[in-house]
């Protein structure tokens, strides 16, 4: 085997075993406190210690576990993960607790996309209004026929802008929290067939606003869309 080979082969046992290792920490089936061991680990997974050790180099980072020698690696309490790792929200949103996180995640979005949307407003220059427009047409074309992957390229898109646009360097940090949020309804299959086509139209009428500099509308029809994709929850994911 090839060097280059050995190091792709070694990369996808990583991967594996954090794909495998991170769900099931954060579903709960390593409670915190848990203590996991390197040797053990790699036996049940049939991965090396190295791929083992790699694999808790990531979930470090994420605040999941903390590694310690002579002790072993301790699942931490969930206060101390790192929840706006989009990686940790994929996985949490893979889990039993789908529900509470989608709703924990969409009021975060309701307490700051509408007034990154002000600011947007604002802020943005010409090519962003012209991404937000373009992003909006896609969306409407994209709205029909159950085509929901290519709906969400255009949403995932157009909410990034809006963040971005706001010239926030925290809310734009938010983008791939958002983005992790409408992919985890859509692969869940927390969405309707086809998108509401009155919150499609709200999502062009926010790109209008923005364009027309008009901050009041571009916040108060942001604030419907979010607070709507909250009642939809109740329906789709009680």
């Amino acid at each position: 085997m090839t060097s280059q080979a050995a190091d792709s082969r070694g990369r996808g046992l990583h991967a594996r075993l954090l794909g495998r290792l991170g769900p099931a920490i954060t579903a709960g089936d390593y409670p915190p406190g848990t203590v996991l061991l390197t040797d053990e680990l790699a036996e049940r997974y049939e991965v090396s210690r190295t791929v083992v050790r790699e694999a808790v180099r990531v979930l470090e980072s994420m605040h999941l576990v903390e590694s310690r020698r002579r002790v072993g690696v301790t699942v931490l309490p969930t206060e101390q993960w790192n929840v706006f790792d989009p990686q940790v929200i994929t996985w949490r949103l893979a889990g039993a607790d789908r529900p509470r996180q989608l709703r924990s995640l969409t009021r975060l979005r309701s307490a700051v996309e509408p007034v990154a949307a002000r600011l947007a407003a604002e802020l943005a220059t010409p090519d962003e209004c012209a991404e937000l427009t373009e992003h909006a047409l896609g969306m409407v074309r994209t709205s029909r026929g159950q085509q929901l992957a290519n709906y969400l390229v255009h949403d995932v898109a157009f909410h990034g802008v809006i963040l971005r646009a706001s010239r926030n360097e925290m809310f734009a940090r938010l983008g791939d929290v958002v983005a992790a949020v409408l992919t985890g309804r859509t692969e869940h299959e927390v969405m309707f067939s086809d998108p509401r086509q009155e919150a499609v139209t709200m999502h062009v009428q926010v790109a209008e606003a923005v364009r027309e500099r008009d901050g009041a509308a571009a916040e108060r029809l942001m604030r419907t869309i979010t607070e709507d994709a909250l009642a939809e929850l109740d329906v789709l994911a009680p």
